[in-house]
């Protein structure tokens, strides 16, 4: 197989408070192919965006810091990279879209002007051109009359929209590498259900490899090939979307589909079965494995020693004792 397109070894990002170290990322392990979609799912607070903000060399600084590891992207080492070589990456060769369009768009320029001017700072074309470019990205991302919503406001606009916008800037300089974090969140079904009908239509026009942050394991199921469950910093799970949704290993993973709700062909309706327990504070990580204090099957040596990756069929990866 041809060499990844991102890959992520041993990350960790950290921040440095008052009241200790912060352990965000704790040693991620991860890799994209080219035209692949990697889902990255798991709870909030996990660890998912930041990660994707430390691919981005977003991390707020001075608190928050990538203190080991390497992210390979197209065979460089983004972390080794200066400030002004990512600058020529970001939004050119790898593009985000943030959860929230509303926060994200500037409210004070029209959307036409602010795609323009990412085509602009990142491929250095004149400016009709840029804009006659960014009528052409609102027209790919499905919104109708794209000649005259270029002059909108993002306030003039439905949540969906602005999240079309987003999309449409994001590929505007048709991207390697997509992350899109949440990118259905806020939205109600029938707009999700579109937005992902989407991306995944634009991946493969554009031909872009996309990792996608979410908690909904159904949003993975519909358009993601591989998946990595992250739990308290660290890659838990990883396996091709199939494998995961047939035959989950980790209990944290088990447990994550025994809370979703199923369709019954009885009246009758099943509790749904929580994880018990908190995630972790991630200032006082427990020795060994962080889902210790949440897992049913529990023994000595997950409380004495991390466990590390175990594949236990080819592709199939378990950071869990119990596969030892």
């Amino acid at each position: 197989m041809a060499n990844p397109l991102l890959e992520i070894q041993g990350l960790k990002t950290y921040f440095f408070t008052n009241k200790g170290i912060v352990k965000a990322v704790d040693g991620v392990d991860l890799s994209i192919h080219e035209g692949e979609t990697l889902g990255l799912v798991g709870e909030s607070g996990c660890g998912k965006s930041m990660t994707a903000l430390s691919i981005m060399r977003l991390v707020p600084e001075p608190m928050g810091r990538i203190v080991e590891g390497s992210i390979h992207f197209e065979g460089k080492d983004l972390v080794k990279m200066t400030e002004s070589e990512m600058r020529k990456i970001r939004g050119n060769r790898i593009s985000m879209v943030f959860q929230e369009p509303m926060t994200s768009l500037n409210p004070v320029f029209k959307v036409g002007f602010q795609i323009a001017e990412a085509i602009q700072l990142h491929q250095e074309v004149p400016a009709k051109e840029a804009w006659e470019r960014s009528i052409e990205m609102l027209h790919m991302v499905g919104i109708p009359s794209p000649e005259s919503r270029v002059n909108e406001y993002p306030h003039q606009m439905s949540g969906g929209m602005r999240q079309r916008v987003m999309i449409g800037m994001a590929l505007s300089c048709r991207p390697k590498l997509m992350i899109a974090d949440e990118p259905t969140t806020a939205l109600d079904v029938t707009i999700q259900a579109q937005i992902l009908d989407l991306i995944n239509r634009l991946k493969e026009r554009v031909g872009s490899s996309i990792l996608l942050i979410t908690h909904n394991l159904g949003v993975v199921a519909e358009i993601a090939q591989y998946v990595g469950v992250m739990y308290a910093g660290h890659i838990v799970e990883y396996a091709d979307v199939i494998h995961l949704f047939k035959n989950s290993k980790h209990p944290y993973t088990v447990g994550l589909f025994q809370s979703i709700p199923k369709k019954k062909k009885s009246a009758k309706r099943e509790r749904l079965q929580a994880i018990p327990g908190l995630v972790p504070d991630l200032l006082e990580l427990p020795v060994g494995c962080k889902f210790q204090d949440r897992c049913s099957q529990v023994f000595q040596k997950c409380k004495d020693e991390p466990p590390s990756f175990i594949e236990i069929e080819p592709g199939h990866q378990v950071r869990c004792w119990l596969y030892e």
